[in-house]
This record gives C-alpha cells, structure tokens and sequence, in this order.
C-alpha cells in the first residue's frame, strides 16, 4: 500500500497512528519534529501526516 510520514511531537499519538495504518497494509515513516520530517521526505512517501495546533 502507501508509504506514510507521520511527523508529531507525542509518541502516544504516534503509536496510535501508527498502529491503524500498519493493520491496513501502509508503511510507516515518523518524526518527531518538522526538521526530522523534511529530512525524511526525502524517502517520498505517498501521504504526510502532521498535527498543526497552534502553539
């Protein structure tokens, strides 16, 4: 299936995530900070997932 970057600061919601999309078939890429994020895009996964609250 899809390969997917999950770029989020909270390893719980990481997990999570993570979890949904591996028992579809998708391979997961993460991050924990936007500079990691860009660093590993570079793989070109097909979907990025990231949280956008406000700070």
């Amino acid at each position: 299936m899809a390969k997917i970057l999950i770029v989020d600061d909270s390893p719980t919601e990481t997990y999570k995530l993570t979890s949904i999309l591996e028992r579809n078939d998708h391979s997961v890429l993460s991050a924990q900070t936007g500079e990691q994020g860009v660093g590993i895009a570079i793989a070109v996964p097909r979907v990025i997932a990231t949280d956008t609250t406000p700070l």
